[in-house]
């Protein structure tokens, strides 16, 4: 069995256990419903019942039952849980391709899947160290954003991890569909992000704010957008879609940060054309490069097949 504990957030504030905890985990309400009566879910030292209310802030421990799970060392082959495609597993890492509409991790108000819970419900155990909600989780992806994300299992890969991402020892690799055709087509933006001081939601260029750095380069031109290679010194929240948006080429499909609506219908899209393209880091076990790539989702392939048409 694997215990797990996890924090109410705010959102959830009121709901009823089944269905908050089946958000929080990203399991169907029947198996959360089956925990709920086996007593697997406890706050406060009391077993809850699955009509129960959360109340925001408290502690939940929830035992899962223990899948069967790969060989130690052995990668595991591509399978999807929840929507999220495992790439690789070894004893200290899990790579996952992450599908669009998934979280990191749970956080307050987000009421939707998330890697961590993916993972678990998979029957991997993940590191220990970090905040509760956040264990095992050495860096983010945007729950809009798609791509090739790492998570640590072992204590040393999340130690080694967290340290190679502050030290700017990860190579990331993000495509993005912008509006328009940045010039120079090559270029770097420096500039500060911090929280839009208008809209608590938004982030924006703003003096004072924290040093972020974007590499870019044109892949593709198209009559009406271009494809971008995209490289971060910095992991700033939102900083790709700030920094285009600054540059008056906001990511195809963006509406948050100045998108075209008509070119956003016409392609079919309800989010940014935006994919984390390829991540490479010395492993935590031995120090030997290791790369993995993810391939555009179908909502993403599809805007660029028709982009392509147009010329």
């Amino acid at each position: 069995m694997t215990a797990r504990t996890l924090p109410v957030p705010d959102g959830l504030d009121g709901m009823r256990v089944d269905a908050g905890l089946s958000r929080m985990l990203g399991l169907s309400r029947t198996v959360v419903a089956a925990l709920v009566q086996d007593g697997q879910v406890v706050s406060d030292g009391r077993a809850l019942g699955k009509s129960d209310r959360l109340v925001a802030g408290t502690w939940l421990e929830v035992t899962l039952p223990e899948p069967a799970r790969p060989a130690p060392s052995e990668p595991v082959a591509a399978e999807v849980v929840e929507g999220l495609t495992l790439l690789h597993s070894d004893d200290d890492i899990a790579v996952v391709d992450k599908p669009v509409g998934v979280a990191a991790h749970p956080s307050p108000g987000w009421t939707g899947p998330t890697v961590t819970a993916g993972l678990t419900a998979l029957g991997l155990r993940l590191s220990t160290s970090g905040a509760a909600e956040r264990q095992g989780i050495v860096h983010r992806l945007d729950a809009g954003t798609t791509g090739v994300m790492v998570v640590a299992k072992s204590e040393r890969a999340y130690t080694a991890l967290k340290w190679a991402f502050k030290q700017r020892e990860v190579t990331k690799r993000y495509h993005a569909v912008v509006q328009g055709h940045p010039d120079p087509s090559r270029g770097t933006v420096d500039a500060p992000i911090d929280r839009h001081p208008r809209h608590d939601w938004r982030w924006a260029v703003v003096a004072g704010g924290r040093p972020s750095i974007t590499h870019y380069d044109t892949v593709e031109a198209f009559p009406a957008a271009s494809l971008l290679e995209i490289g971060l010194e910095t992991g700033r929240t939102h900083q790709i879609r700030v920094h285009m948006s600054a540059l008056r080429h906001p990511c195809v499909g963006d509406l948050t940060y100045g998108a075209d609506p008509v070119l956003t219908t016409r392609l079919g899209l309800t989010r940014q054309w935006l994919h984390a393209r390829q991540l490479g880091f010395a492993h935590p076990a031995g120090g030997s490069w290791v790369e993995f790539t993810s391939e555009y989702p179908d909502d993403l392939a599809r805007a660029l097949d028709l982009l392509r048409g147009d010329g």
